[in-house]
């Protein structure tokens, strides 16, 4: 054991472990539990799982929460298990804003205040990240948000809200327990009524929303995308191809590659997937967006 090394053992043997068993072996003792809590292992055993076969489906049904196995593909009904939300709050009232590595972000709607909770169904952990903001400022129909880890190893909440036409960004740092407002798009109509956001969906160190126009003009669809590293925005054209009016685009990684599912109004509903790697869509001119100014 002693010539194996801590390195060997946490990174290449317990990173391996489903995260239940890793929870139990936070016990052993007080260096196990400070090695198997790090942000470094975290990162490591989150990409171990995310490339099994064996993926979850997390449905919020009015009364329950329930977990369902995909196995090669195929829902294992057989499997399904019902899980409890750590508040006391009916999985109705519960709004999914976004999922990283097997974290959910998740607000709870109530009638005095909303409030954001970081939720790990697998080992029933949870933590409330709500301050002070959400109080008076959060829309029940009009946030979106994305995670991500930064060059530090710090995971970080993007949460940008839609509120009086305006749009505010805010990040929140899990190891300083804290939010930091960013800078948005100057000029920018986003936080009108007429526009609907996506979640966020993370790729290439980049995450990806798409902004859809119901109203005037019918379809109209942009995208934002916010880079991770300098923590800003910036708007992108969809691809020529993808050009459609009207229609919905919604961003998806299927093998850490971004495609799209673009569904077109016509005589009959039609789905397309399309397959844009984030450096195609990174590249699109944003020269566009400016000369709109």
């Amino acid at each position: 054991m002693d010539r194996i090394g801590d390195d060997m053992m946490f990174e290449e043997i317990l990173s391996r472990l489903p995260a239940k068993v890793v929870c139990q072996f936070k016990c052993v003792c007080k260096q196990w539990c400070y090695e198997l809590s790090t942000p470094k292992f975290v990162l490591i055993h989150t990409r171990r799982l995310s490339n099994l076969l064996q993926k979850k489906l997390l449905s919020l049904n009015e009364h329950t929460i329930v977990v369902d196995d995909i196995v090669s593909g195929n829902l294992e009904v057989d499997t399904r298990k019902i899980v409890t939300f750590p508040y006391d709050v009916q999985p109705s009232r519960l709004i999914i804003i976004g999922s990283f590595n097997g974290l959910i972000l998740l607000c709870i709607r109530r009638t005095d205040a909303n409030e954001l909770v970081l939720w790990n169904p697998t080992i029933r952990r949870f933590k409330l990240i709500s301050d002070d903001y959400f109080d008076h400022y959060f829309g029940r129909h009009d946030d979106t948000g994305g995670m991500y880890v930064d060059e530090h190893n710090d995971l970080k909440v993007l949460h940008i809200n839609c509120f009086a036409g305006a749009v505010t960004a805010r990040v929140y740092s899990r190891q300083n327990d804290s939010w930091r407002k960013l800078s948005f798009l100057k000029g920018c109509m986003f936080g009108s009524n007429f526009y609907s956001w996506s979640p966020g969906i993370y790729s290439g160190k980049t995450i990806y929303f798409t902004i859809s126009n119901y109203w005037i003009p019918p379809g109209e669809c942009n995208i934002v995308a916010f880079d991770v590293i300098s923590e800003s925005f910036s708007i992108l054209r969809f691809p020529e191809r993808i050009q459609a009016n009207p229609c919905q685009v919604h961003f998806l990684t299927i093998s850490d590659k971004l495609h799209g599912i673009v569904v077109r109004y016509s005589d009959e509903l039609t789905a397309e997937l399309q397959c844009s790697h984030s450096s195609t869509i990174g590249s699109a001119a944003k020269d566009e967006y400016n000369s709109r100014q």
